[in-house]
């Protein structure tokens, strides 16, 4: 298997999983033409990955903003995160996708083989469906929203940005 890099093209999926309070199926091809957001985390009904999914949730109309869809995944199955969402999260606003099988994890390069379950990987994947982005976090790091919103925007400049560089600050120029 080839190691997953920036630049090339996001491994392609289709995942059941929950939309509203539905199954739903749900591919990297729905998303051609946007900016898709997706994150995995370890498990429904732990402690840090309620905190990640509603943040996330939170922010929607911003990633919606910039043309930005938001999916959250795990390897847990559909029925758990129907569970979960209406006994924890209440409404969410973007699909949470299973992973039962472990294969989309496995090939973004995220899968911890011995625990069967996924580390914390974000991927932010252009409107080509390349990807553009990927960070992976250790089980207890949560994620941040506003850093994902603050490279998503750098990406979509197109341009160089220097360190710290924020929406309206100037940019270095074309790469």
């Amino acid at each position: 298997m080839t190691q997953l890099q920036v630049g090339q093209p996001a491994p392609e999926f289709t995942l059941e999983g929950v939309v509203g309070k539905e199954f739903k199926e749900v591919s990297l091809s729905d998303y051609r033409g946007k900016w898709l957001v997706l994150f995995f985390y370890p498990l429904d009904f732990t402690f840090v990955c309620p905190t990640e999914i509603i943040g996330f949730n939170d922010s929607t109309d911003a990633f919606a903003k910039l043309n930005a869809a938001v999916v959250g995944a795990s390897v847990d199955s559909k029925f758990s995160h129907l569970a979960w969402i209406s006994q924890e999260l209440g409404e969410l606003r973007y699909p949470l996708l299973s992973d039962i099988t472990k294969e989309t994890a496995r090939r973004y390069g995220i899968l911890i083989e011995q625990q069967g379950i996924s580390l914390r990987g974000l991927y932010i994947v252009d409107p080509n469906s390349i990807l553009r982005y990927m960070l992976v976090h250790d089980l207890g790091v949560g994620r941040s929203v506003e850093e994902t919103l603050r490279v998503l925007e750098a990406l979509q400049t197109g341009e160089l940005c220097p360190v710290n560089w924020r929406k309206g600050g100037a940019t270095l120029g074309k790469g």
